[in-house]
């Protein structure tokens, strides 16, 4: 019999989950999930535990699987806590501060003692050498292939082990990257080298050298870290095609990740706002946000027309909360989303000011929160969502793991006892702050992509979204929330549901008053051609579609505004057509066009993705009555301070129809889902839990 099981993996920094489908021969689908924690020191260890539970669950072996797809925080984690390889930059003289200047810019510029993010290649290991090309790729200075030799003798010398090469005006002409590589080679072959032609080949130089320092820095971890897993699941009797989540929302093959595994940084987040768009088309709901809280960050995406907000840059390890340009710039596709310390692991801590504070600092799977009895001290969100009576102690994360509450209490007492709050109250400020930090990111993120939230639902999954996501959904005025089956999992069911994509980014300067459509369409062909080649390594066949899209601006502007392209060698016509399109594209965001103005584009990025299966619509379902409690237990609810006696129902004994009110716990496996007060709670045909504010059941 052929495999047709699909398995995915998804590494956070607290749990590692995981996610097994199989068609049921009726039209469906059978599930079966599994959490575990983290093994930091070695994370293959964790996930192929994970693997033998669900698969035990399942009754299932490797030779069923017919996929693996998996995503991992690890590169974020090694750059945002400098645990990476030890890097050196390789640069055109008198360049090597590019990475320490920047543009310059200030994130603040009222304070006066203002910490600016430090580059991951330090000065001493910044080399320059001599070369120059100008803007149009033409040679003003032949490379040194000397000082390159001299380089790399350097290199050895202070131990280095991994090296980036970001030469000036690269993007147009790579080929002094190209030699420099080369030398680098014949001298060192077991050097891990990126370019920053092939990592990020687009103009600004701070942000291409900073993409590939930070491609440079984390390869060695990722490479290794991948072929370990690679060897672990063939060991384990695994001979399936193995694929990596993108921060763009696509999956690749393990050879591309790891050659350029700077676009996995946001991997597992981006499976859960794909997560998200999936379940946002089978509702048929337009406007949702994707609300993902796990054990060590929370994420929050808005998703439009079943599509998530994508970008073209992103920071990673920000030193300022919220605050553009405090972080390490990185030239990567990305799905767009504000990311912050709130997790279950969040620890809580008093400042100086005696105000409660949560996070970023996350217990992590090692020690973990205290409550977990493994040592940990601090306590975490998960120590007061327990002293809050959210958590029944003896069956958290499926009756896998048994949970402490004298160990919260002790240590919400010894943190925050200089409040003179008993534990219970300090755990309600806990939870407070930290629904007020995750509603506060909602809003930053909603003001800065210029939409709101009349009208939106919000989508909550991973461990402690459906938790919280009554509480946030309230602060942020939104009356419809949705919890999906497999929420506790959610990115990883996410990872399941992306397309097979790549894609490629080129810079080509060109005015529309001087357009040379023969140089666009040969270079739109080949970045056409290299994504193509790319994503048939996994497509199986499968029907691709591709987009076309031009990074345009008006003569002299500092930013670029994305212009889809056809899908097809340029005419006349269609060139007018995209100048038009500027424009209106233009208008949209400031109101009117400037006329007159020359049209300049920047850069061209061309994707290649599996074609997505449309959603099946949702059936109607009639009521059907609600099930009995399993139990009853005190929770003491965070608007109010009122202790109550909350029915405990089991999501497994929900019927299609069912409906129950607020104040309630729906339990299941991997998560809970609080219904607050004033919240009615109801199943779908498809099992997903839909809460609505101010409707009674």
């Amino acid at each position: 019999m052929p495999a047709t099981a699909r398995l995915a993996a998804d590494i956070g920094g607290t749990f590692t989950d995981l996610a097994l489908e199989r068609d049921d021969g009726q039209g469906g689908q059978d599930r079966w999930t599994a959490k575990v924690l983290t093994t930091p020191a070695a994370p293959e260890k964790g996930v192929l535990e994970g693997i033998r539970a669900v698969l035990a669950k399942a009754g299932l072996s490797p030779a069923d699987v017919a996929i693996f797809i998996h995503g991992t925080t690890l590169a974020t984690n090694a750059v945002i806590e400098r645990k990476g390889a030890k890097t050196a930059l390789l640069t055109t003289e008198g360049f090597r501060d590019v990475l320490a200047l920047g543009n310059e810019s200030r994130y603040d510029q009222y304070d006066l003692n203002i910490t600016l993010p430090q580059p991951l290649v330090p000065r001493r290991l910044r080399l320059p050498v001599p070369e120059r090309l100008d803007n149009e790729g033409k040679v003003l200075l032949p490379l040194d292939e000397a000082a390159v030799r001299d380089a790399v003798a350097f290199m050895r010398a202070e131990g280095v082990q991994s090296l980036a090469i970001g030469f000036l005006h690269a993007f147009v002409n790579p080929a002094h990257e190209h030699r420099a590589a080369e030398i680098v080679r014949e001298m060192w072959p077991d050097l891990p080298v990126s370019l920053s032609s092939e990592v990020s080949p687009e103009m600004r130089e701070w942000e291409r050298f900073s993409t590939t320092a930070a491609n440079a820095y984390v390869q060695p971890l990722m490479a290794s870290y991948l072929h370990r897993l690679r060897d672990g699941l063939a060991a384990a009797g695994f001979s399936c095609p193995f694929f990596m989540m993108l921060s763009g929302g696509g999956l690749t093959t393990v050879e591309t990740a790891a050659r350029f595994p700077i676009r996995l940084v946001e991997s597992g987040p981006a499976g859960g706002a794909i997560f998200s768009a999936h379940v946002a088309r089978q509702k048929g709901w337009e406007r949702v946000l994707s609300f993902d809280m796990g054990g060590t960050t929370a994420k929050v995406c808005l998703i439009d027309d079943f599509t998530p907000q994508t970008a073209r840059t992103f920071e990673v390890a920000r030193i300022g909360r919220f605050k553009k340009g405090s972080g390490l710039p990185l030239r990567i596709p990305v799905i767009e989303m504000v990311e912050i310390g709130a997790g279950g692991g969040s620890i809580a801590s008093v400042d100086a000011l005696g105000r409660i504070q949560v996070g970023p600092e996350s217990a992590g799977a090692d020690p973990g929160p205290a409550c977990y009895g493994r040592g940990g001290t601090k306590p975490a969100v998960t120590d007061a969502n327990l002293l809050l009576g959210r958590y029944d102690a003896a069956s958290f994360a499926g009756g896998s793991m048994s949970l402490r509450p004298d160990a919260s209490a002790t240590a919400m007492k010894a943190t925050l006892g200089s409040l003179g709050l008993e534990p219970p109250m300090a755990a309600l400020g806990v939870v407070e702050v930290v629904d007020e930090n995750m509603a506060n990111a909602a809003r930053v993120h909603a003001i800065e992509s210029g939409k709101g939230y009349d009208g939106r639902a919000v989508i909550a999954f991973g461990g402690g979204g459906p938790v919280h996501g009554y509480r946030v959904a309230e602060k942020i005025g939104v009356t419809r929330l949705l919890v999906p089956s497999g929420a506790g999992v959610g990115s990883a069911i996410g990872f399941l549901r992306a397309p097979v994509g790549y894609e490629v980014v080129r810079s080509l300067y060109q005015r529309f008053r001087t357009f040379d459509r023969d140089a666009v369409n040969a270079l739109l062909a080949e970045m056409s051609t290299e994504a193509r080649r790319t994503v048939e390594k996994g497509s199986f066949g499968a029907p691709l579609a591709e987009r076309r899209i031009a990074y345009m601006r008006y003569v002299g502007q500092g930013h670029e505004i994305a212009v889809e392209l056809p899908v097809r060698t340029l005419e006349a016509a269609d060139v007018d057509a995209v100048r038009a399109a500027y424009d209106t594209a233009y208008a949209g965001f400031y109101d009117r066009p400037v006329p007159g103005s020359d049209v300049e584009i920047l850069s061209f990025a061309v994707t290649v993705a599996t074609e997505t299966a449309a959603a099946e619509p949702v059936a109607e379902v009639s009521p059907a009555p609600p099930p009995q409690p399993i139990r009853h237990q005190p929770v003491r609810d965070t608007a109010r301070g009122e202790v109550l006696d909350w029915p405990v129902y089991d999501r497994d004994a929900m019927s299609p129809g069912a409906a129950i009110p607020g104040p309630a716990i729906v339990a299941e496996a991997e998560t809970s889902t609080l219904v607050g007060p004033g919240w009615t709670c109801r199943m779908d045909g498809l099992g997903y839990l839909e809460l609505t504010r101010g409707v009674a059941a």
